[in-house]
């Protein structure tokens, strides 16, 4: 049995670790700076729909609803109340999460495509409910002055500052977008990952051999909205204003989209396609409305040519030149 490591699985994850850790220190370009800072938030938002689409196979179309609510939560906790960020950004998760309990218990005891109508429409209400309740989010005006991360103090008097210091905040979202990977890849190599698989392949198969389908379903679930409700959080306080936009069902699509192109499914192709397609959307910019629409081409490209996207065809043609040898 062949035991190299020198497969794409690992071998793409590690130069992308290396070249993450090395980028901010070979260019002061702030411009460059924020792309990076971007592509780990959406990393997080894009892995945490991977576990539940990728691996348990439930179409969740609210990614962007638990995106927002990890946001709005975070930045009001901030600046209703004035909690500080490390308090804050756990309370956006549990809330994020707790939601999507609330929501999971019920919409995932459906079948076949229920789910997906019933987490969009959720999706529609929350940005509806941000938008008009105006003396809690102030509507279309936005939260605006949301602090960045509170300094972390050192030994010997030093401190980790983060206002106006891009390159600490990239260190800092960088560590949650590993922890992130860290914690989906324990998941999906246990048993409990194992069970998403099942189901996502046969759910009455999964139940016959003693698997509890909604229960599985609803972990994944629950854990998916925990970590866009971290990737929420830590956008609130990187851009520092809310408005209801930001949960909207957009927000979903482009999550979606990232993951679809990167690769469905596996570990590394969210993180691709979180990191490529904000740099294609950023050129794009100038299309307003119609970026959206340059998005579904691009997708439906994706699915004709490489419907597994970027990671799957990394790993047929490694195949190949494996076969060749």
């Amino acid at each position: 049995m062949n035991t190299s490591p020198l497969k794409p699985g690992f071998l793409i994850p590690a130069a992308i670790l290396l070249l993450a850790v090395v980028a901010p220190l070979l260019s002061e370009n702030r411009y460059l700076h924020h792309l990076m800072i971007m592509a780990c938030v959406w990393g997080i938002a894009a892995t945490a729909l991977n576990l539940v689409m990728g691996y348990a196979g439930q179409v969740n179309l609210a990614h962007g609803a638990f995106f927002g609510i990890g946001a709005y939560t975070s930045g009001l906790l901030m600046l209703k109340l004035g909690i500080g960020f490390w308090i804050a950004l756990p309370l956006a998760c549990l809330a994020a999460a707790l939601f999507g309990l609330l929501i999971g218990m019920p919409s995932l005891r459906t079948k076949g495509a229920y789910f997906a109508i019933g987490t969009l429409c959720f999706n529609v209400i929350v940005t509806v409910i941000i938008d008009r309740w105006e003396n809690l989010t102030e509507g279309q005006r936005g939260l605006l002055g949301i602090p960045p991360p509170s300094a972390i103090p050192l030994p010997f008097g030093l401190t980790v500052r983060f206002d106006n210091n891009m390159v600490a905040t990239y260190y800092l979202f960088l560590i949650m977008l590993l922890l992130t990977l860290f914690v989906t890849r324990r998941i999906v190599i246990s048993l409990m990952g194992k069970d998403f698989r099942a189901v996502k392949g046969n759910e009455e198969l999964a139940a016959s051999i003693g698997i509890n389908p909604f229960r599985t379903k609803l972990i994944a679930f629950v854990t998916s909205t925990f970590f866009a409700g971290l990737a929420g959080g830590l956008y609130a306080s990187y851009i520092g204003f809310l408005s209801p936009d930001i949960s909207d069902f957009h927000v979903t699509f482009e999550v979606l989209i990232q993951v679809m192109f990167g690769g469905i499914g596996t570990m590394a192709g969210p993180i691709i396609g979180a990191t490529i397609l904000p740099v294609i959307s950023e050129t794009l910019h100038a299309l307003a409305a119609y970026r959206m629409v340059a998005y579904g081409i691009m997708l439906i490209v994706v699915i004709i040519f490489l419907p597994t996207g970027i990671m799957g065809g990394l790993k047929i043609l490694w195949a190949r030149c494996i076969t060749r040898k």
